[in-house]
């Protein structure tokens, strides 16, 4: 038992992670691109930043070089040493990174002695790893790189000034301003590639927030879409459920009042039938016919069981056929048949088992070369008495019906309470026929 019950809730519980496994895939599809434009706006960003202080930096290194070629002051040169430390460090970090392979802790000292801040580096490294080749980190790298030639002529450019001013300040006028002119050039150029810098992965920031912002928009549509069809799948096959509940319900309710060989309502249903009409007559009278076969023995006896339920059947669709809209047609068992005839006259009763019996007649039942005529004995009972029982109303139609096969089978026979009505029939024909 406790076996059977850990199976079931086994079975249960990956039945639950089936259903909602859809969901979930797609919550971590949507997390994950959420964490990849995360990711990636952050590392934009943090190139963003890089650049602002590669940009200040050159301009700074620049401006203390210009300021120590005219004041020969020793603490300016330093400025202007720390200031180009960070492009310069920036500049190995890259060239680390295009290395192939590719010498990742060399790019990460690189980038700290650009002024990065530590937590932003690994993202810097693994933006410029998988994403150099997009169009607008291609366009952002030229221009980083253009500046090498300029960084190197910056430091070479130091180092001249410092030896020359080794012996003093520059005296020569022309010397002066060709060294200083050509600073405020190299400061033109940077400023200029550092711009374009900026543009480009300012262009590449917003192309990257529009695509990505269709994304998980795209995303989020999938999941919404998902959800209704999941719903809807789910309804539908609650419906489903439902239906075939439904159908099942009415199978069963059919199966329980109605005879499994025939279609024909079974004793159950008869009896209720006639206890209902029973209870609701009034003044109108109800006619209650018993028929019984009287050639079914020997069908079943020379042919077989087989034969007889064919019969049966036949002879429940010839009742069906003569039946009218309101009365109730079932089989009690056997070959004993039955029909509640509501607000039905005697008169109108007595003519209507008149013609069964009639059609009974000239009714023929063939089974493979054989050909049997078929009878019924028939006993009415009408009923006028809005106080008679179901017990009572049974009796007398039960008692007509024999005393019709007592007296020759083949015949009406009424009760109404008072003297017995016989209706004779024709001459009967031969019970069976070859």
């Amino acid at each position: 038992m406790f076996r059977r019950t850990t199976t079931s809730r086994k079975r249960s519980f990956l039945h639950v992670i089936k259903l909602v496994s859809p969901f979930i895939m797609v919550v971590v599809l949507q997390a994950t691109i959420a964490g990849f434009s995360l990711e990636l706006m952050s590392s934009v960003r943090a190139y963003v930043a890089g650049e602002a202080m590669w940009s200040r930096s050159q301009k700074n290194a620049v401006y203390f070089l210009n300021l120590y070629l005219h004041s020969g002051e020793a603490g300016q040169f330093a400025q202007y040493q720390t200031s180009l430390a960070v492009p310069i460090g920036d500049e190995y970090a890259r060239w680390a990174l295009e290395q192939d392979p590719v010498d990742i802790e060399t790019a990460r000292i690189g980038f700290l002695q650009g002024g990065n801040h530590p937590d932003d580096v690994p993202g810097m490294i693994w933006l410029f790893r998988y994403f150099s080749g997009i169009n607008f980190f291609q366009k952002a790298i030229r221009q980083w790189a253009a500046t090498d030639p300029m960084l190197l002529e910056l430091s070479i450019f130091g180092e001249v000034i410092r030896s020359e001013l080794k012996d003093g300040s520059i005296r020569n006028a022309d010397r002066l301003q060709f060294l200083s002119s050509r600073l405020s050039e190299l400061n033109a150029q940077f400023t200029g590639h550092a711009e374009r810098f900026s543009i480009a992965l300012g262009e590449g920031s917003r192309t990257i927030k529009l695509t990505l912002t269709c994304v998980n928009i795209v995303t989020a549509l999938a999941l919404i879409l998902l959800l209704v069809w999941h719903t809807r799948r789910l309804l539908l096959q609650r419906q489903a459920f439902e239906d075939a509940l439904h159908a099942e319900k009415e199978l069963l309710a059919f199966q329980a009042s109605h005879d499994w060989l025939t279609g024909l309502s079974n004793r159950r249903a008869f009896e209720a039938g006639l206890q209902s009409e029973l209870d609701n007559h009034a003044a109108d009278s109800l006619g209650l016919i018993l028929l019984d076969l009287d050639q079914f023995k020997s069908v079943n006896d020379s042919c077989g069981h087989l034969a007889g339920d064919r019969l049966l059947c036949q002879v429940a669709q010839l009742l069906q056929q003569k039946r009218r809209p309101q009365d109730l047609v079932a089989r009690l068992g056997g070959d004993e048949f039955a029909l509640i005839l509501p607000q039905c006259l005697p008169y109108d009763a007595v003519d209507i088992a008149e013609r069964l019996r009639r059609s009974l007649e000239l009714f023929s039942f063939v089974w493979g070369d054989r050909c049997f005529a078929v009878t019924g004995s028939i006993g009415v009972a009408c009923i006028t008495d809005g106080n008679t029982t179901l017990e009572e109303a049974m009796r007398r139609a039960d008692a007509a019906c024999y005393r019709a096969k007592e007296r020759g089978r083949n015949r009406v026979q009424v009760d109404n309470g008072q003297q017995d009505v016989v209706v004779v029939p024709p001459r009967p024909r031969e019970a069976a026929r070859a």
